[in-house]
């Protein structure tokens, strides 16, 4: 059960720290970074696309993931709050152990609350449901997972702390865990550039011998505003690791596509003939 439980850890490792013995974070440690998360979109519909890939020292093979977000600003909004619903459908990848695999990994179906509270400050909560997969490296058991997220984008900033949890249950086969990314970067024109940090932490024991992992990296990161869409790219290595066995370092490289703003949409309807 034991090595069961620390094959799916490491499998479903998104993108954070490396190596085959991920901690049991269904979200990837880091994988929200630079993104103001705590305000609320636009209304529109948009696609993001976060893959990383590492190495941790002391691990035989590496491992990465590719996770495309579809997110929908919907246009419910009520004091200054927007309803906003969440898909994503990570795929992970590992090499070396035993050898290559790609796999799909848990599905996630959620809703989010955003809030403007004004001056560049919002916040808000994710509740969603992760279903369990049907691979060997996967997670194979449902859970829970909600999300708290503050950001301050006042001035060209984005300084956002996003704390995760997810749960597993009663039955569970899986550690529960606590993830908390950390941004703080500037954009300058069409440029942006700041630090990241990250850390994860399982918070139960699925079995009495299973010895719970956690790890704390650090990072820098930079972006570029093309316009139809922007860029991030950033790194991270770990400073510190518990029953790792090894520091991970992981490179990261993220799109963002609006897909459509119902503001752009509207500017762009022609002037209505006057009576």
């Amino acid at each position: 059960m034991k090595r069961k439980v620390l094959c799916a850890a490491v499998a479903c490792a998104l993108v954070s720290s490396a190596s085959p013995a991920y901690a049991g974070s269904v979200l990837p440690p880091g994988i929200t970074v630079g993104l103001p998360v705590g305000m609320p979109l636009s209304e529109g519909i948009y696609f993001i696309d976060t893959a990383g890939f590492g190495h941790r020292t002391g691990k035989v093979g590496d491992n990465g993931i590719n996770l495309p977000v579809l997110a929908w600003a919907t246009p419910i909004t009520f004091y200054n709050t927007r309803l906003q619903m969440i898909f994503a459908q990570p795929f992970a990848w590992t090499t070396g152990t035993p050898k290559n695999v790609v796999y799909a990994n848990s599905t996630l179906f959620a809703g989010q609350l955003a809030h403007d509270f004004g001056g560049g400050f919002g916040a808000s909560y994710l509740a969603g449901y992760r279903a369990a997969m049907p691979y060997s490296l996967a997670f194979t058991q449902a859970s829970f997972e909600q999300r708290a997220a503050v950001s301050y984008i006042g001035g060209g900033y984005n300084l956002t702390a996003n704390l995760a949890n997810g749960i597993f249950g009663d039955d569970a086969r899986f550690p529960d865990w606590l993830n908390l990314d950390l941004t703080a970067a500037k954009k300058f024109g069409k440029f942006e550039a700041g630090l990241i940090a990250y850390g994860s932490s399982d918070i139960s024991s699925p079995t009495p011998v299973y010895k719970r992992q956690g790890q704390f990296a650090v990072g820098v990161l930079g972006g570029y505003d093309f316009g139809p869409f922007r860029v991030q790219v950033y790194a991270s290595r770990d400073v510190a690791e518990r029953n790792y066995g090894g520091y991970d370092t992981r490179g990261w490289f993220r799109l963002i596509l609006p897909l459509y703003k119902a503001s752009e949409i509207a500017s762009a309807e022609p002037p209505r003939p006057r009576d």
